[in-house]
């Protein structure tokens, strides 16, 4: 089957660049246009979909409907809810995490403060709702029904993965293997970017229920290999094309398949120094933090000869005894991704990634295999590749 070898990086660009297009209309479309609210909530609610963005979840939604010879129309509404909700949940998420940059910019919350952060993405979840009880016209009951169902699935599991890797953070739990990692991913990722996509257009389209389980294989697989290839990213990258925050994933002490290698590998006493500086809070800002600032001056005194390094940690312990909360400091992120490199975690974590993306691939070639080429098909295999050679 030609669909096998998939899209050119071109085309399979162009294709995410045209959902991703008819999903903004689609969302402009739903936001209201009261005056008073505005400034504090609507324009808002655009902010984080009309930054550069990969529109990975409409793409996917779309070609899954149209590979099985459903209509445009029947699942556009549907994919903009998807993109609707992946924007609230990475409001929610850089507020949980302190991230500092989002698709290279400053996060909202940065921007405009929590409270105003929170209610924006509260406001986009509810806006979500609409289209799909729209879609008892568009697609019937039966057809809405389902979609209905499988968000409301969606949505429970996210909040679930979420719940669980914050319950990691605050517990200081290290002792996780990587199929706890993986079970993470695909309820926190996993389901609301790459399984219901995929569902939502089949269900669009009215595919037969013997196609969905082959389908869900291939959208589960591929989204923990998407998400491992994030890590590797986060960790790779500077803050250019990659668009956010370098080493953020060890600033926010975020359990990856990179990190838990890398402490399994790790001596005993690189361990406990490792597990020491995770357990510490990042600096609330890069920017306007005083515990960083006060950090990074000193280190340029010592660097200059000025201070020397017994000198700086006696001005450290001394405003931490004052009642500083001990942070992060640049330096130790600096050892935890020599640690990384040590053990070749990046590596394991490619080999890793790779293998779940083969995994990916045989589910949907025994998906496609009575469907007829398309471009929309292609899409789909090229976008295995894609996630593994991505660089954003």
């Amino acid at each position: 089957m030609d669909s096998m070898r998939g899209m050119s990086e071109v085309d399979l660009q162009g294709y995410l660049a045209e959902a991703r297009e008819l999903a903004l209309k689609e969302i402009q479309a739903l936001v209201p246009r009261d005056e008073k609210a505005r400034r504090a909530l609507y324009d808002l609610i655009l902010d984080y979909p009309l930054r550069d963005a990969k529109g990975l979840r409409p793409a996917l939604c779309i070609a899954a409907c149209r590979a099985q010879g459903g209509q445009l129309q029947a699942v556009t509404p549907s994919a903009a809810v998807l993109e609707l909700y992946h924007n609230a949940f990475l409001i929610h998420d850089d507020i949980e995490d302190q991230s500092e940059l989002r698709r290279g910019k400053p996060t909202l919350h940065l921007q405009h403060g929590v409270p105003i952060a929170v209610n924006v993405g509260d406001a986009m979840l509810a806006l979500a709702l609409q289209p799909l009880l729209d879609n008892t016209r568009l697609l019937g009951l039966g057809r809405s029904l389902r979609i209905l169902q499988s968000v409301a699935h969606m949505v429970t599991l996210s909040v679930e993965g979420q719940a669980l890797e914050l319950d990691w953070i605050a517990a200081r739990r290290w002792d996780l293997s990587d199929t706890d990692y993986c079970e993470m991913v695909i309820k926190k990722t996993g389901w609301y970017s790459f399984i219901t996509p995929v569902l939502v257009g089949a269900i669009a389209a009215g595919a037969p229920s013997s196609a969905m389980a082959r389908l869900a294989d291939f959208a589960r697989a591929l989204s923990v290999g998407f998400q491992i290839q994030d890590d590797i990213l986060n960790l790779e990258q500077g803050q250019g094309e990659y668009g956010k925050e370098f080493a953020g994933d060890l600033w926010e002490g975020k359990r990856t398949l990179i990190l838990l290698h890398a402490l399994r590998e790790a001596t005993p006493a690189e361990r406990q120094a490792a597990e020491s500086t995770l357990g510490r809070p990042r600096p609330r800002s890069a920017v306007a933090d005083g515990a960083a600032r006060l950090s990074s001056c000193m280190d340029e005194l010592v660097a200059q000869g000025q201070l020397s390094p017994l000198g700086r940690e006696a001005l450290l312990s001394a405003t931490r005894d004052a009642g500083s909360t001990p942070v992060k400091e640049r330096s130790e992120v600096d050892q935890l991704l020599a640690l990384i490199q040590k053990y070749g975690s990046l590596q394991y974590a490619r080999t890793c990634a790779q293998r779940w993306v083969d995994d990916a691939a045989a589910a949907l070639r025994e998906w496609a295999a009575p469907l007829e080429d398309s471009q929309h098909l292609r899409f789909l295999f090229g976008v295995l590749n894609y996630v593994v050679a991505r660089t954003r």
